[in-house]
């Protein structure tokens, strides 16, 4: 399909919805007994690749992880859900919005555990030309507010990126030890 006729598409977010549900086991908790951050934060990753390949349609990495709040833990036995959904794009570019619910199994208590932005960039095709992703659009309440600051959080990520290019080359590469 011509790239062009790509960017004029557009998709909603639950089309690029993922809902993965898992039970805490202790395998995966820390010394609390609460589901590890790395885990979780492995988890996110998984689920948000798979709503970028919803949308996308092609091969992409994942950017960043522009923003993490642990906002409740998740104890041993309860069960983590994690939803993701594209919320926003650019050209190559989507950033991907993360809910975490936890619940308790024996009492059916429901709890925000976690949000996350991350943002994902598609790869460049076997001819290495640049692969654009469809826009997106919002239906449901929820969609429509987390969509709504979606150019503000843009912004912010391009003035942190240039930031940080310039930061990183201020820091040493050279062998500690030597």
């Amino acid at each position: 399909m011509d790239q062009s006729a790509i960017l004029k598409q557009s998709k909603s977010c639950s089309q690029s919805r993922v809902i993965q549900t898992h039970r805490i086991l202790p395998a995966m908790c820390n010394m609390h007994n609460t589901l590890y951050g790395g885990r979780l934060m492995e988890m996110i990753d998984n689920c948000a690749s798979i709503s970028v390949s919803r949308h996308a349609r092609c091969l992409t990495v994942t950017a960043s992880m522009d923003t993490l709040n642990f906002i409740e833990p998740l104890p041993l036995a309860d069960s983590v859900c994690i939803e993701t959904m594209v919320t926003g794009t650019g050209k190559t570019s989507m950033e991907v919005f993360v809910k975490v619910v936890g619940e308790e199994l024996n009492t059916g208590r429901r709890y925000l555990a976690a949000t996350a932005f991350l943002t994902f960039v598609t790869v460049p095709n076997d001819a290495g030309q640049k692969v654009y992703v469809p826009s997106v659009f919002p239906e449901t309440a929820e969609e429509k507010y987390v969509c709504a600051g979606y150019a503000k959080r843009r912004q912010t990520r391009l003035s942190a990126y240039a930031e940080d290019q310039a930061f990183n080359q201020q820091i040493s590469i050279d062998i500690p030890w030597a």
